[in-house]
């Protein structure tokens, strides 16, 4: 992750493996999964692989925070917005995922709903995620 950021600093950890930085999957992501502001050029990196995902200038700019790790600052976002991202690229990375993380999220503690909700609304996906989260937090949005 530390090489991504330091050769492409517009990008932002995001999907699979903000999901794993976070410890709300079971997966293990093959690739570094990171956002990139529209009208960038598309990352090409041997080693680390990357697969690099286009944002619209407000998905791409909503939910990021900076980690220190191996000495280096890494964008990634936080984990409700991960989770939004999660199902609206529900079609590249498996709709299980974004299921199991908003599980594993709730089982923890997540109980930030509203800021989902607001992430959700920025993503264009509010109207998918919220039967979802209606079920899993036995509430009424």
């Amino acid at each position: 992750m530390a090489i991504t950021a330091l050769r492409f600093p517009k990008s932002v950890i995001s999907l699979i493996s903000a999901l794993f930085f976070h410890k709300i999957t079971t997966q293990i992501p093959h690739f570094v999964y990171v956002a990139i502001p529209r009208r960038t050029r598309p990352i090409r990196l041997d080693y680390p692989p990357v697969r690099a995902f286009t944002f619209s200038e407000s998905s791409y700019n909503a939910g990021i925070e900076e980690h220190l790790i191996d000495g280096v600052k890494i964008k990634i976002y936080c984990p409700e917005k991960t989770i939004v991202d999660c199902f609206k690229f529900r079609n590249k990375i498996g709709l299980d995922v974004a299921l199991e993380a908003l599980k594993l999220y709730q089982k923890r503690g997540g109980t930030d709903i509203r800021k989902i909700l607001e992430f959700a609304k920025i993503c264009r996906v509010e109207n998918l995620i919220k039967p979802y989260m209606e079920i899993l937090y036995n509430t009424l949005l």
